[in-house]
């Protein structure tokens, strides 16, 4: 049951793995202190703030933003510390307000890591204040408690932290100050060659196009639901650069400098190779129990990206034991046979009764083996079903499906995630155990939608208009993720319909206003957006490759662009369809994305013509189609599309909140 503080009241702490969630009215800083017995913060390597966002057992977001995170690792704190102050301010010199009394009352949560809340503290009361010690977490006879503190300070967080007794206090709020203001500008340096390189690999074939499936879901992904293999590395190769290590924390190295203020986009997390630290400590199992699954129990600098290297994990599990399990029973397939050809090979099993009494005893020990092999395949997927049904609810909006309440609590983000789901896995020896299918943004492939009739309907029958419709629908949702997780301003959606056959499926784009410009219609429409964004190609690539991207035009967009085309090829001449194709091959590495909602078949009425562009994209299906295959044994992987589920309003309220925040930031 949630502890619902005021001002003074404390409550026990159960937990040493802990998540503090802050949601306020407007962009804030959060950040923490430590502090000794005596209450004495040591000096400024005791405060984790948007700087220097890591400490021992803590970790603070390094932006300005409605919404934070704060990760806490009661075990890992320092015994000397026996204080964690969470701290909240109003950043200065960005335009926002300058008091608390003008923005809604700050909440704080202090969850589980499975989203469970242990206590809660709405503060109240603020007026001229612009910093605020919002909590604090406190050791009591060898235990832990939270207790609600709403200290204010008028003089903000140079006066908050004159308070903890910081001899620097002022250089220091300054040095946030500063942080905050860096991040907010957005700057995007040039794209590093590594990055580059991946574009203009030779794409790999999935089995729908003629092709082996070295692939897998968790890649970078290929063409046609062919994806390249992880790489030997963790995910992400590397922790983000903007982390500065603390008392106890690795350094990592510093990005290097944008080559004259060039364009990235580009995760910086794919920018260095420092490991990041280690998985937080799990608490241990009883002995010949398994170990309780835990949220986040993965290597990574932030939760986020904990997250989404323990679903990597679960999906080479599950990869893993399936493949082990399908080995055993083909084995005893395989040893039965041989035994059962000996017994009609020899002349003496036909008398007596012998014959019968060796096959039976073949058949015997091939079930053994087979339920041998079912036992442990059913303890492991109990094993991963337990830790799904844990890892599920803790998913930050970016990997959440739809139904997931987080997205009920949705704000617009200061950041891009590092992932985006793309809807779900599963085996058919695992329903109904479903893995997310997660992949790094920025995109570095575009999307082909299957308009066309599937190879496996799951046993549903749908005609080609009800395809079509939900092929565009499931394009939508796809489209609507993407704004969703991009910060205001930092991702733009332009659609081609050519006939107009989309208009009741786009209507949640177009009516909430996220597009960039109403659906292009026609040939002329058609040859207006292909035209305007490979000339934007064309642009930034000779920005980026002459070291001058200052020299764009004055009020360009740099934003990443998504291209939404529907009901492909009607209305395209041979020139659109090799636009289509240079935006494919060129456009990612400078920001322009291309989703296609088409027909394969009839697609291949321009032949060969298409084939790279059919190869360059990652195919994707509006209802489950087991085409997508991994590179270790070559599962054939069922693939689940990401729908809203049917009277949902969630898609039209989170791009209400999209269409506003962009209104606000083109202000």
């Amino acid at each position: 049951m949630t502890a619902e503080l005021v001002r003074g009241q404390n409550h026990p702490l159960s937990q040493a793995r802990l998540e503090i969630r802050v949601s306020a009215g407007a962009p804030i800083v959060a950040g923490a202190t430590l502090s000794d017995e005596n209450g004495k913060v040591h000096g400024t390597e005791w405060v984790a703030h948007p700087g220097a966002p890591t400490l021992p057992g803590l970790e603070v977001s390094r932006q300005a933003a409605a919404d934070h995170r704060l990760a806490v690792d009661l075990d890992a704190v320092p015994e000397v510390v026996h204080r964690v102050s969470v701290l909240l301010a109003l950043p200065t010199g960005v335009g926002g307000p300058v008091r608390f009394g003008a923005v809604a009352a700050p909440f704080v949560a202090v969850t589980g890591l499975d989203g469970s809340e242990v206590a809660s503290y709405t503060i109240t009361g603020l007026d001229a204040e612009s910093a605020v010690v919002a909590l604090e977490l406190y050791r009591r006879q060898g235990a832990w408690k939270v207790r609600a503190v709403g200290q204010g300070y008028a003089g903000g967080l140079a006066e908050l932290l004159a308070d903890q007794n910081l001899p620097e206090a002022g250089l220091l709020a300054n040095g946030i100050n500063d942080a905050v203001a860096q991040g907010l500008a957005r700057s995007v340096p040039a794209p590093p060659q590594g990055d580059r390189s991946r574009q203009q690999a030779t794409p790999a074939m999935g089995p729908d196009q003629g092709g082996t499936a070295p692939t897998s879901p968790y890649g970078t992904q290929g063409a046609s639901g062919a994806v390249p293999p992880p790489p030997a590395t963790p995910p992400y190769g590397g922790q983000p650069p903007h982390h500065t290590p603390a008392a106890g924390y690795p350094a990592a190295p510093a990005d290097p400098p944008a080559a004259n203020g060039g364009i990235n986009y580009s995760h910086p997390g794919r920018q260095n190779t420092a490991p990041p630290p280690p998985a937080p400590p799990v608490p241990p199992a009883q002995p010949g129990q398994p170990g309780q699954p835990v949220a986040g129990d993965a290597t990574g600098w932030s939760m986020d990206e904990r997250l989404y290297n323990q679903v990597w994990g679960m999906f080479e599990d599950l990869a893993r034991t399936t493949a082990a399990y399908r080995s055993a029973v083909d084995f005893a397939d395989s040893r039965m046979e041989k035994e059962l050809d000996q017994v009609l090979s020899d002349p003496r099993s036909r008398i007596g009764g012998q014959g019968d009494a060796a096959r039976e005893a073949a058949q015997a020990k091939h079930a053994q083996l087979v339920d041998q092999a079912r036992a442990t395949l059913d303890r492991d997927l109990a094993q991963l079903t337990a830790e799904s049904d844990v890892v599920e609810p803790a998913l930050p909006p970016a990997y959440a499906r739809w139904d997931n309440p987080v997205w009920h609590a949705y704000r617009v983000p200061m950041e891009t995630p590092m992932a985006l789901r793309l809807g779900d896995l599963h085996l058919p020896e695992s329903d109904p155990l479903r893995i997310p299918m997660l992949v790094r943004l920025p995109l570095e492939r575009g999307l082909w939608i299957d308009s066309g009739t599937p190879g496996s309907l799951d046993g549903a029958f749908h005609d080609s208009h009800d395809l079509r419709r939900l092929a565009l629908e499931t394009a939508v949702a796809h489209a609507a993720r993407l704004l969703a997780v991009h910060p205001a301003g930092d991702f733009t959606v332009h659609v081609i319909d050519p006939a107009g056959s989309g208009a009741q499926a786009l209507a949640p784009l177009v009516q909430t206003g996220v597009l960039a410009a109403p659906p292009a219609v026609g040939a002329a429409g058609v040859t207006e957006v292909l035209g305007r964004l490979t000339q934007r190609v064309d642009l930034v690539q000779m920005a980026v490759r002459g070291g001058a991207s200052e020299s764009l035009p004055p009020g360009f967009d740099t934003s990443e662009q998504l291209l939404i085309v529907n009901d492909f090829p009607h209305g395209f001449d041979d020139r659109a369809v090799n636009q289509l194709r240079y935006l494919a091959d060129e456009g990612p590495s400078v920001g322009v994305h291309l989703m296609m909602v088409a027909d394969r078949e009839e697609a291949s009425a321009y032949g060969p013509l298409l084939d790279p562009l059919w190869r360059s994209l990652l195919r994707l299906t509006p209802v489950p189609e087991d085409h997508l295959a991994d590179p270790w044994v070559g599962h054939a992987w069922t693939y689940e599309p990401p729908l809203v589920p049917p009277g949902s309003q969630v898609l039209q309220q989170v791009l209400t909140q999209v269409a506003a925040a962009r209104r606000s930031w083109n202000r």
